[in-house]
């Protein structure tokens, strides 16, 4: 059975959504049709309880269990995403390099877009080699706040020219 919850957050609405054991969706919501009612599990409401910490400044990591659908190559895209460390970013070349191939480029681009889990898969560490913000499902505002926030409150050296 699937679950969701809707939270607040300092970038607006968050819908959560999961099974009794595992994540699968981290999104931000704009518009009140893309929200049902909510019908949490204990993993869901970690999951709220967790991202609160975080946007508190008082959470580095997350230890619920998330769960995407996708290829292989995504899989491994995803799982190195959750090896960058708060407050660092990592371009999308390091991360083709990271997977073995710096002509994945494109590859990893596409694949980080169809992160379905916000935050906690951080997605939005992945920057130009250059510097500059781009492609971020959750508005380009939302990964400038981001990362500002990581900086700020976790005080780590970032790649970003613009914070």
């Amino acid at each position: 059975m699937k679950y969701q919850k809707v939270i607040e957050s300092p970038l607006g609405k968050i819908k959560i959504v999961g099974d009794e054991t595992e994540i699968s969706c981290v999104e931000f919501v704009s518009n009140l049709t893309e929200i049902s009612s909510d019908s949490s599990s204990n993993i869901v409401e970690q999951c709220a309880q967790e991202l609160r910490e975080y946007f508190a400044g008082i959470r580095t990591e997350f230890s619920v269990t998330l769960r995407q659908t996708g290829t292989e190559f995504q899989q491994r895209t995803w799982k190195q995403l959750e090896s960058i460390p708060i407050g660092k970013t990592m371009s999308y070349l390091e991360l083709a390099q990271a997977l073995g191939d710096k002509q994945l480029v494109r590859a990893v681009g596409n694949a980080n877009g169809k992160n379905k889990i916000a935050i906690l898969v951080p997605c939005h560490r992945v920057i130009r080699a250059n510097g500059n913000l781009v492609g971020y499902a959750g508005e380009l505002w939302r990964k400038h706040w981001l990362l500002k926030h990581e900086k700020s409150v976790y005080g780590s050296e970032s790649q970003l020219s613009i914070l």
